[in-house]
């Protein structure tokens, strides 16, 4: 069996603070195949000062003057949390959430959860990486913004904590939305794997699915990928986020090359090797051979089918003599 990468639908704050909208990004995650659908859990009070600017990418999509007054519209209650779970739970897909502050951590962890997500902005926060690895669930860890020392720095907090290694998976992740090409280096996943010898994944914010499909095919075993249900609608996200359609290709894709990566012993496939004896040569007669004559490069060749005598006994074959005579094409037998 091909090893599973857990996919990640990333709903983040595309619900505007609308629980009906919420609903459906469930529905949408669920019908695509994805593994898991993921919110954010915070108070804009608890994250943010009043007077914090937005990200360039928030003010051309967002009408809030602040970052505050924008995260205040997307909060959500423990009751929206609990509704959420519910319906996933309904849905046959994995509830997930990333808590921004230490409150938000202490109610995820009040409502069960076995796995939390660490955002990118808060590979940095001691106080927040200190309690999340107190409470030894698996963690899932952004890396956007962050160098391999600072990704370092926090798997000791992690670890020191009392989170288990094992059970820890860094996402590689370029912070910009949407995230230009040149500036994604998923060789730096390969990077992070390489010196902790630990899980990588990625989070993408780049436009499209092939980034995602990519890093499958280098060793990613998470996969985030924002979705919405209308990248028109107001707010940070929706842009760089895919549509309901793009989100069910990317979770075809990422199983098609789970299925494609195979287990790496080099032998013949089950589906082609019907086609051995048609595609492989054998040593054949090129010109009338009696019995008796030698064989030379004169009057041998190489042609399909390959039911005859291998090529590969080719010298073998020079210099021995027909047992008996060979008509034009006719395979050679000594």
């Amino acid at each position: 069996m091909y090893p599973r990468t857990l996919i990640i639908a990333e709903a983040g704050v595309n619900h505007n603070g609308d629980m009906n909208i919420a609903m459906k990004l469930i529905d949408i995650a669920s019908k695509a195949g994805a593994d898991m659908v993921k919110f954010q859990t915070f108070t804009a009070g608890g994250i943010v000062t009043k007077f914090a600017e937005k990200a360039n990418y928030q003010k051309v999509d967002s009408d809030s003057d602040s970052q505050y007054e924008m995260l205040k519209k997307l909060e959500l209650t423990e009751k929206n949390h609990m509704e959420l779970m519910a319906y996933c739970a309904e849905m046959n897909i994995g509830f997930l959430s990333t808590p921004f502050d230490l409150e938000s951590v202490h109610l995820l962890n009040q409502l069960g959860l076995d796995t939390l997500k660490i955002s990118s902005g808060d590979i940095t926060n001691l106080p927040l990486l200190k309690l999340i690895g107190s409470l030894q669930k698996r963690i899932i860890l952004s890396s956007g913004l962050s160098s391999l020392d600072e990704v370092g720095d926090a798997l000791t907090i992690l670890t020191s904590a009392g989170a288990d290694l094992k059970k820890i998976t860094v996402l590689h992740c370029t912070s910009e939305y949407p995230a230009p090409m040149e500036d994604v280096n998923l060789k730096a996943m390969q990077s992070v794997q390489k010196t902790f010898n630990i899980n990588v994944g990625y989070s993408d914010h780049t436009l499209g699915i092939e980034v995602p499909v990519a890093a499958v095919a280098m060793g990613a075993t998470v996969i985030e990928k924002h979705f919405t249900i209308d990248k028109a609608l107001p707010g940070p996200d929706h842009k760089a986020s895919l549509d309901q359609y793009e989100l069910q290709q990317m979770v075809k894709a990422v199983r098609n090359i789970e299925k494609a990566l195979g287990n790496g012993i080099k032998v013949p496939s089950k589906s082609e090797s019907k086609n051995l004896l048609v595609v492989r040569k054998s040593i054949v007669a090129k010109k009338k051979i009696k019995a008796g004559e030698i064989f030379t490069e004169e009057n041998i060749t190489v042609k399909r089918p390959g039911s005859g005598l291998s090529p590969m006994k080719w010298e073998q074959v020079l210099g021995s003599r027909a047992m008996h005579d060979f008509k034009i094409d006719e395979l050679i037998e000594t």
